[in-house]
């Protein structure tokens, strides 16, 4: 399921496997690269500024604002800015976080990204366009992460 609105994105699905796999496929710099950036540069903790590295598609700071183990983790990113190196703090930026809970033999995995109305005007429509698409596609390849024979 996808929602949205003029500010916020939201992405829920299922996966079949614990809280602690999912958190950990999400946040582990080993275990990310299955499902969304090629590789991490630095560490993925709070306060820091590691880079997501998307091959052909450039680079990208983020900035790691909350991690509460296999339940929530939160970062600030510049959206559809493949080669954005400055401090991603300093200028008009989104917030994404994962709220990660068990559901029944599952997990449930609500992504959310937030901040689109921040954006200068004249890219709020298409970032927002972009990544719902994108959102789509990588929590897609979240769940192909823990289905057997993928």
């Amino acid at each position: 399921m996808t929602t949205t609105d003029q500010d916020v994105i939201q992405k829920e699905i299922i996966i079949n496997a614990s809280p602690e796999r999912v958190y950990n496929a999400i946040t582990d710099p080993e275990k990310i690269v299955a499902w969304f950036p090629n590789a991490v540069e630095g560490s993925i903790a709070v306060g820091e500024r590691p880079v997501f590295d998307f091959g052909e598609h450039g680079k990208n700071q983020i900035y790691i604002v909350d991690a509460k183990p296999h339940e929530y983790f939160a970062y600030r990113w510049v959206p559809g800015s493949n080669h954005f190196m400055g401090d991603v703090l300093t200028v008009a930026n989104t917030l994404v976080e994962f709220f990660i809970t068990a559901d029944g033999a599952g997990t449930k995995v609500v992504l959310k990204e937030s901040g689109f109305d921040s954006l200068p005007a004249d890219i709020q429509e298409k970032r927002m366009s972009e990544n719902t698409r994108g959102w789509a596609y990588m929590m897609g390849r979240l769940e192909k992460v823990f289905t057997p024979n993928q």
